[in-house]
């Protein structure tokens, strides 16, 4: 299998990931495990990379995906210059420890710059 599972229901992890990702573009740092901060990662850096685009079709995907038109709008006005000379590498991930109640490691997911 090519993706995590996360002991979710197919419907579920869409809407963890989806929620997980607007908040992050959001806000601009978040912190989760680190299995699921790597693939909030990787949907998030294609966001950017969408927003770069700045067409049409690439404005129905973000909208598509994010839970938000706010965050939509922001991803197009605001991220997308600020990263227009990264080719990629958005986000860094920085441990922060394990959580108390089972140990799971856990990461701070930010947005770089």
């Amino acid at each position: 299998m090519s993706y995590r599972r996360f002991g979710l229901l197919s419907s579920h992890r869409r809407s963890m990931l989806r929620n997980s990702v607007t908040s992050l573009l959001d806000k601009g740092k978040i912190t989760t495990t680190e299995t699921r901060a790597k693939d909030i990662s990787r949907i998030a850096e294609k966001m950017i990379t969408l927003g770069k685009r700045r067409d049409l079709h690439a404005r129905r995907q973000v909208g598509s995906y994010l839970m938000t038109d706010a965050v939509a709008h922001k991803v197009f006005n605001d991220l997308a210059p600020r990263f227009s000379n990264r080719q990629g590498g958005y986000t860094r991930m920085i441990k922060a420890g394990f959580r108390k109640g089972d140990g799971a490691p856990m990461v701070i997911l930010e947005l770089v710059d």
